[in-house]
């Protein structure tokens, strides 16, 4: 319904116009309405704030296109080139060979490269920086990607491939609790959890979901971090092998792979999934708590991590907290500049300053009272708008060319 829409794109409007208020006090409001989908023109807004990426670039003005003017590393570029085809081959953007869409996604991850040479460039995050480019220009794409890279998913796009390992066995040990008998099946075929959800978590179901699905998982990912990730895991799972019926057909191990590799068209819709995945109940807390588990597992069986990545981020609530104070990009700008001025006057002074006002009689007190202070002030205050300060209500960050990116 076009009015309903209207409305729920008036409310994102004015979230985005005040974004570090909402953040700071109304978070589970922000939550529930990432949950029932961000509205399709303002979603490359929302993702860039959820994510921390339109912080990110205004700390990093014009490093983006310092990238994008070096050349790059050949052995990164030719494996780039080679993928960029691959990525959404019938969408509008990326169906011409050198076309803009194609272009822009070989300008990102090349940047990538340059910013991380240590990570270098993983095929998995061609399908991610794709979806980005959807909906936003190429500069936000790229530091929108940081952020997954670094604070949503840190470890995954390394070469060892460390991290995902790690959430296959956090996924598998879930599953055990979620859905017994998809976990007794999955154990007795000697699957490991890296064959099925190696694409599924490194590309964000990018490559697996309907389109209407994936946008709702992002929008739902951006929010509340990789917990979402995990939970559409688990109801994919549970909904493909958790009962002996769908068991039935499935008997052995090439039969299971088949299964996880064409899932029901009905267990991917997108409000059947959302549904599911909103009242699954695995938590941050349990997510990092099995996290320790693996880890010390990994240790005796593998030793140290070879990869050192950063602690990962649980959502836009635990990145938005985690970054330094100086926010300018989201700061309002105050309606009322008061002027400097002296000092503010004790009121036991004024009143008896009031007092001598009264009692004297001279004309000359009133009219150049006004000269001593500070010239002007009071015709700013009045009136702000005359104020060459003043801005209007919106807030900085209102001013906005993507408001309708799509």
């Amino acid at each position: 319904c076009p009015f309903v829409l209207r409305q729920r794109e008036s409310k994102w409007l004015d979230m985005l116009n005040n974004w570090d208020k909402w953040m700071a006090k109304k978070h589970k409001k922000i939550r529930l309405r990432c949950q029932k989908g961000i509205p399709p023109s303002l979603r490359g807004r929302a993702w860039q704030y959820l994510s921390g990426s339109k912080v990110k670039l205004e700390q990093n003005v014009g490093k983006f296109d310092e990238l994008d003017l070096l050349p790059g590393e050949p052995k990164w570029l030719d494996v780039i080139e080679r993928d960029l085809h691959r990525q959404f081959p019938f969408h509008e953007m990326f169906v011409s060979r050198g076309g803009h869409g194609q272009q822009d996604l070989f300008r990102v991850l090349k940047a990538y490269t340059l910013y991380r040479p240590e990570e270098g460039y993983c095929q998995a995050q061609a399908p991610i920086a794709a979806v980005l480019l959807m909906h936003m220009p190429a500069e936000q794409a790229f530091w929108c990607l940081v952020q997954i890279c670094e604070k949503y998913l840190p470890g995954y796009y390394s070469e060892k491939l460390e991290a995902i390992q790690l959430d296959g066995q956090i996924l598998f040990s879930l599953l055990h609790k979620v859905s017994p008998v998809a976990y007794k099946h999955l154990s007795k075929q000697k699957i490991d959890p890296i064959l099925y959800m190696t694409e599924w978590f490194m590309c964000a179901f990018s490559r697996t979901l309907p389109w209407s699905s994936v946008l709702r998982v992002w929008d739902m990912f951006f929010c509340e971090g990789v917990k979402i990730i995990f939970r559409v895991g688990l109801v994919l799972l549970k909904h493909t092998l958790g009962s002996s019926d769908k068991l039935k057909s499935c008997q052995g191990q090439y039969e299971t792979m088949e299964r996880l590799r064409a899932l029901s068209p009905k267990i991917m819709q997108e409000t059947f999934l959302v549904q599911e995945v909103i009242e699954l109940p695995v938590t941050e807390r349990q997510i990092e708590r099995e996290h320790l588990i693996q880890l010390k597992k990994w240790r005796e069986t593998h030793g140290e991590l070879q990869c050192k990545s950063p602690p990962r981020l649980h959502g836009a609530k635990a990145i938005s907290e985690a970054e330094p104070p100086t926010r300018k990009a989201l700061e309002p700008v105050p309606s009322i500049i008061v002027p400097p001025g002296p000092a503010p006057v004790p009121k036991a002074r004024k009143s008896k300053e009031k007092n001598r006002e009264k009692a004297s009689s001279s004309p000359t007190n009133s009219p150049g009272a006004e000269g001593n202070g500070a010239p002007g002030s009071a015709r700013e205050l009045l009136h702000p708008q005359s104020s060459p300060h003043h801005q209007s209500k919106e807030s900085l960050c209102s001013r906005e060319s993507e408001d309708t990116y799509l």
